[in-house]
């Protein structure tokens, strides 16, 4: 996953500024304690950083290579 995918997830999963409130306040063990924008800056891989996010927010298995579905096809997700 690239960085830029990490932020098209964020931004689909959590709408309206909600994963960018999101990445800067949520602060996760995981992590080392770090919110998802700190452990990215801090060259964190993106894919660990998604999942981290994805475990924390209880999203569905399927969220975790959302980067690797098409646009269409998420629609389907639940």
């Amino acid at each position: 996953m690239r960085e830029s995918e990490f932020w098209a997830n964020l931004d689909w999963a959590f709408p309206r500024g909600r994963g960018r409130s999101l990445a800067q306040d949520l602060f996760l063990s995981e992590l080392g304690g770090a919110s998802p924008a700190e452990a990215l800056r801090e060259g964190q891989p993106p894919q660990a950083v998604w999942n981290a996010v994805c475990q924390a927010m209880d999203l569905p298995e399927s969220y975790r290579f959302l980067h690797r579905i098409s646009s269409d096809d998420r629609g389907r997700l639940p």
